[in-house]
């Protein structure tokens, strides 16, 4: 193993290694811009990506490089930074040390000294023990995670239009999303826009309209984080769209033809069905088990690690962690229940780097408390809901400040740009102009 060898960037006194370069860890290292520090960004991709839209890129609404930014360019400016890509495999707390692995230049067991650790691992879903399923269901976490089922739900299409069996032929049209949170939502509604308006007239042999769309969901209700009338409307608006919501059911198989389903009176029907796409439990990245061990800590059922009430590791000042694979524990010992949101893991970077130039300064940092801002989904063209302080709007007006929230928080004015004019284009026409089948995530 080779000790050290990425060196010490720009040679400030204070390293400060933030592994992961997604919401958490990329404000964790902005807000530490005017610090006397020597930041690395470690991340096994070279991209931020803006994963509440990944579902657009799924269904040929933006391209890939639409919603991803290089970490280089995010940090061009930022001259205390370096951006490092490697995987991150190991850590040595008592040497205070990182283990990388999967170097470009082909180096593997490559070590980084740090003095501050911010891990961001962020998260995963979970198949609930049945990783068989995981080919057969992909999941929405990844930019390679979206181009794979676009390439599945376009190739469905391709393959239903050559199919004569009508068996076969209603197999490839049936689409099912597996969970009602916000993403499952999100994602069956744009399916069921994709056959009814965008692929309408596209083909000859079939009726893209005549598609059928599953929801999910254990629950007795989908997106379960909102008020219930909210939901409700939720569904309704789902419904009219031609998405069948199927509350109280649960997938108890998944093929690759074929989905099981089991519903509230136990009774378990096989849907024929040829792409299924997986929204339903999370679970935290592997990284929160491998520091929780190396801390002599445990980890909970989804995976996550316990951090104190300044994210920091337990018997570990040095080290904070934060996002999906935490949760935060008070002084008293109560768990405090946040929601693996995008704006948690933001909240909780900046917090961490407002810590550390504290701690430079000698200043003591209070608590850190998340600020809700309310919880916002959309279902289709002009149809969504939003439960902001308490204010409970659906339809339209839901619509119009899920789509200022979103480009507001997209990173970089260019793609700002370029995805205002899609979606203005989008809503004009009802056309998508990414509907490509292909096996790269670049195009």
């Amino acid at each position: 193993m080779r000790r050290g060898v990425l060196g010490r960037g720009v040679g400030l006194s204070q390293r400060v290694v933030v592994v992961g370069g997604g919401f958490g860890g990329l404000q964790a290292v902005r807000k530490l811009r005017p610090a006397a520090v020597d930041v690395t960004l470690v991340d096994r991709q070279n991209f931020h990506l803006f994963q509440p839209l990944a579902y657009q890129v799924a269904t040929g609404a933006l391209s890939p490089a639409e919603i991803a930014v290089p970490l280089r360019w995010v940090l061009r400016r930022q001259a205390n930074v370096r951006v490092v890509l490697a995987e991150v495999t190991g850590f040595d707390l008592e040497r205070r040390q990182i283990v990388l692995d999967r170097l470009p230049n082909g180096r593997r067991g490559v070590t980084l000294d740090y003095d501050t650790l911010v891990v961001s691992g962020g998260s995963q879903y979970s198949y609930f023990g049945h990783d068989d399923w995981r080919p057969h269901a992909p999941e929405l976490k990844s930019l390679d995670g979206a181009v794979d089922i676009r390439n599945r739900i376009l190739s469905a299409f391709e393959a239903a239009e050559v199919e004569p069996d009508d068996d076969l032929r209603q197999s490839w049209l049936t689409f099912v999303v597996v969970g009602g949170g916000p993403t499952g939502v999100e994602m069956a509604g744009q399916i069921a826009e994709l056959a009814r308006d965008s692929l309408r007239g596209d083909f000859r042999a079939i009726d893209t309209g005549a598609a059928r769309v599953l929801l999910v969901e254990t629950a007795d209700r989908v997106l379960t984080g909102f008020p219930p009338s909210l939901s409700h409307k939720a569904e309704r608006a789902l419904e009219k769209l031609g998405v069948t919501p199927l509350v109280g059911h649960t997938v108890v198989d998944v093929g690759a033809d074929s989905v099981s389903i089991r519903s509230g009176s136990g009774e378990v029907e096989e849907v024929g069905a040829r792409t299924v796409i997986w929204a339903a439990g999370v679970a935290a990245s592997p990284l929160a088990a491998d520091l929780a061990a190396a801390a002599g800590a445990e980890v909970d059922r989804a995976g996550r690690m316990q951090v104190r009430e300044d994210l920091t590791v337990p018997g570990h000042p040095e080290i904070f962690a934060i996002g999906d694979m935490v949760q935060v524990a008070r002084s008293d010992g109560t768990i405090v229940a946040l929601p693996g949101l995008a704006p948690v893991a933001m909240q909780e970077g900046r917090y961490v780097g407002r810590a550390i130039r504290n701690r430079l300064r000698g200043d003591t940092t209070p608590p850190f408390r998340y600020v809700d801002k309310g919880n916002l989904a959309t279902i289709g063209r002009s149809k969504a809901v939003a439960d902001v302080k308490g204010i409970r709007v659906s339809g339209f007006p839901a619509w119009v400040t899920w789509l200022v929230v979103h480009l507001f928080y997209l990173i970089g004015f260019q793609n700002r740009l370029l995805v205002v004019t899609r979606w203005t284009f989008s809503f004009v026409t009802r056309g998508r102009g990414a509907r490509l089948i292909s096996e790269s995530a670049a195009d």
